[in-house]
């Protein structure tokens, strides 16, 4: 509507300044061919009625000059409400073509030093080769958008160069021309990745709370005749017609059950924790050496770099012991030969131990699983150790990463808070 407006009164603007040089052209005409008196009333009369025309011009200037300054107020307080949206916001022409992004748009692409305007998604790839899959998709989602002639919504998402992930929640608005031709593209991206994070956690503790309940009562069942079973081998072992190996092999059996039966505890309800002060020196020495000869029997060696100085952490040092000693097994199963390092590094505020191994490593889609309660790599596993030690951890307020590259090995990180006293 405001077009219209400004195209009337261009085109009235145009017709003054048209008459008034007809008016200046019959009065030079007047000059020339008339005889006194009529050449000198006509030149009055052109030159009245050309200085009205030239008021009525005036008025009209400052009338758009008044009108520039308001749309140009207009525009720049849209323009900074643009850039200050924490949103992508971008506008594209008919043909895909970049008019105008948000600086949230270029430092989210980084664009900011790159020249975008009149650019397509696949020239801005090869400007940005970081960013060419992401690009190369907005391309078929707006395709899709023109196509379906309405407000399209849809999730598009993206590493960053350092590393981080990011989801977004896009509304995809495509304009028209009367004749049904395309005019331009609104595209606005909300970054929904805490969100997604959030959702995911949620899902995994449901996931957890319900094999909780599962695990219940599988250890329930499983510890009652296991405890008939128990007492009636110690019977048999003093019967001296029982092959003693037998009796071995079913004691050595039971306590693994009796083992499993305590994993599924942990993961059905809270156990009792003795909370103390220890070095964390200590606990790694005592994982090496607990491990020490069965990574020898496959011909890996394991070295350990920890500073001098103490590394204390509040916990549970059993239960620390227990996390360490399945991560460094997992690290002796998935190799043959080689190598493993356990690194220590002392921050402001947590303690970092990160297990290193020359395995054969793990592919990305397996790895977006591991933790996962059964979820297991292993032709024998049961897939609880890892969903132990993340429980574990949890209730240490410390974290684990797993980083991992398909035959090149494996990095596991254990984040534990410092102790820092009474401060």
């Amino acid at each position: 509507m405001k077009e219209n407006k400004v195209h009337v009164k261009i085109e009235k603007f145009n017709n003054l300044v048209a008459l008034t040089g007809l008016l200046f052209v019959l009065q030079l005409l007047s000059v020339l061919f008339l005889d006194r008196p009529w050449n000198v009333v006509f030149s009055v009369f052109t030159l009245v009625m050309g200085g009205f025309f030239l008021l009525r011009m005036r008025r009209k200037a400052e009338s758009f000059f008044i009108e520039y300054d308001q749309l140009l107020e207009e525009e720049n307080q849209l323009s900074t409400l643009l850039h200050s949206l924490p949103d992508f916001v971008c506008f594209k022409d008919g043909e895909g073509r970049w008019l105008k992004v948000n600086q949230f748009g270029r430092q989210l692409y980084n664009l900011e030093n790159i020249d975008y305007l009149g650019k397509t998604d696949r020239e801005l790839g090869e400007l940005v080769p970081f960013f060419r899959d992401a690009f190369n998709y907005c391309v078929e989602s707006d395709e899709e958008s023109w196509r379906a002639g309405k407000v399209t919504r849809c999730e598009e998402g993206f590493y960053l160069p350092n590393g981080e992930f990011k989801t977004f929640d896009v509304i995809k608005v495509p304009l028209f021309h009367s004749d049904d031709s395309r005019k331009g593209l609104v595209i606005i991206g909300r970054d929904i990745s805490q969100q997604k994070m959030a959702e995911e956690m949620l899902l995994r503790k449901e996931k957890l709370s319900v094999v909780g309940e599962l695990a219940a009562g599988i250890a329930h069942e499983i510890r009652n005749p296991l405890t008939s079973i128990k007492g009636f081998i110690q019977l048999l072992e003093e019967n001296e017609h029982v092959a003693e190996t037998y009796l071995s092999v079913m004691s050595s059996e039971m306590d693994r059950i009796n083992q499993i039966v305590g994993e599924l505890l942990i993961l059905s309800k809270p156990q009792m924790r003795e909370f103390t002060t220890f070095d964390m020196r200590e606990v790694l020495d005592y994982t090496i050496k607990v491990m020490g000869h069965e990574s020898l029997m496959k011909g890996i060696t394991i070295h350990e770099n920890c500073p001098e100085k103490p590394m204390e952490v509040y916990g549970d040092k059993n239960q620390i012991i227990q996390v360490l000693i399945n991560i460094v097994k997992n690290a002796i199963d998935a190799m043959d030969e080689g190598e493993i390092t356990v690194d220590c590094t002392i921050g402001e505020k947590h303690i970092n131990v990160s297990v290193v191994d020359q395995g054969t490593g793990i592919s990305p889609e397996r790895l977006k699983r591991l933790g996962e309660p059964f979820f297991t790599l292993k032709e024998k596993g049961m897939g609880l150790g890892l969903t132990i030690s993340q429980k574990i951890l949890q209730e240490h307020k410390g974290s684990l990463h797993i980083e991992s590259e398909v035959h090149k090995g494996t990095k596991v990180d254990v984040l534990l808070p410092r102790y820092m006293g009474d401060e």
